[in-house]
């Protein structure tokens, strides 16, 4: 089972694909796929829907737009280095302890959106990461808490990165270099937690057609419930949050890549979890 949005930018609808590759419409249970409809057991809702027979079928035209996975998290929570190659092309030993910063949460755009290089940006680079989304929040988790109960599912998200505001400008505070806008394309699809092993899944992107990145979240050095375990006794996640779980090596940050600029256009996905397109466009200045 699939969740997605479709439509123009701020009016998306909330749908849901089943197994068979049917689409239905979900506005009879949700007005949008956001952390109130998470919070209120949505997906099991949907899915009763679903076998019952109670939503509509939908038939969407080729060229519908798809939308972010998730509607308007409050937050987007990142951990940073948590792959042990990319720390070490980023010149890092990985992290004892999860590394935690913040994107902007109105940098999320849709798998598909154009992606703005900053204004005089020499220096952005793409991340393919897995996105695990809130339902609930953990709270002072203990040990023997099953941190995974309190996700709703995964999405597929890049991660950009102005690596001159993350590195060099950025006072030590990487979210900078990590908040530009469009900075965080997300879906095209929302999949159930108990659809999805977290830790075995295959993820890839691709620049101009020329392979980039190409690994598995087996290799992450803190597994999603130990993250989520991590954050439960230091911040406040809220359902609907997105948080991005790091990405693997080949980046343009490792100099065997060039950086991205006008024209380029990033593939990035994640098995299970779809597809991402997106074209690299220049930001202009506002006089």
């Amino acid at each position: 089972m699939e969740f997605f949005r479709y439509g123009a930018p701020g009016t998306e609808q909330p749908a849901v694909r089943d197994d068979a590759g049917t689409t239905y419409d979900l506005r009879g249970l949700t007005a949008d796929i956001d952390g109130a409809f998470l919070a209120a057991d949505g997906i099991a809702r949907a899915r009763a829907a679903l076998a019952a027979g109670e939503l509509p079928a939908l038939a969407l035209a080729d060229d519908v737009r798809i939308g972010a996975a998730i509607a308007r998290p409050q937050a987007v929570s990142c951990i940073g280095m948590n792959y042990a190659a990319h720390a070490a092309e980023s010149g890092a030993e990985p992290p004892a302890v999860p590394v935690l910063f913040y994107k902007h949460p109105g940098t999320v755009v849709g798998p598909d959106d154009d992606v703005l290089l900053p204004v005089g940006s020499t220096r952005s680079d793409w991340e393919v990461e897995l996105g695990v989304v809130i339902k609930d929040t953990p709270r002072h988790l203990s040990d023997d808490a099953d941190p995974l109960a309190y996700v709703a599912g995964y999405v597929t998200a890049n991660d950009l990165s102005e690596r001159a505001s993350q590195l060099e400008h950025s006072g030590g505070q990487w979210s900078k270099g990590k908040s530009a806008e469009t900075f965080c394309p997300v879906g095209p699809v929302l999949r159930p937690a108990d659809e999805i092993d977290p830790q075995a899944l295959r993820l890839r992107s691709w620049v101009n057609d020329e392979p980039r990145q190409d690994s598995s979240t087996a290799d992450m050095v803190f597994t999603v419930a130990e993250i989520i375990r991590h954050l439960s006794r230091h911040v406040y996640l809220a359902p609907g949050d997105l948080v991005l779980t790091g990405t693997p090596e080949g980046v343009a940050l490792s100099g065997r890549f060039p950086y991205l600029a006008e024209g380029d256009v990033m593939d990035l996905e994640i098995e299970g979890l779809g597809h991402q397109r997106q074209r690299v466009r220049q930001a202009t200045a506002t006089s």
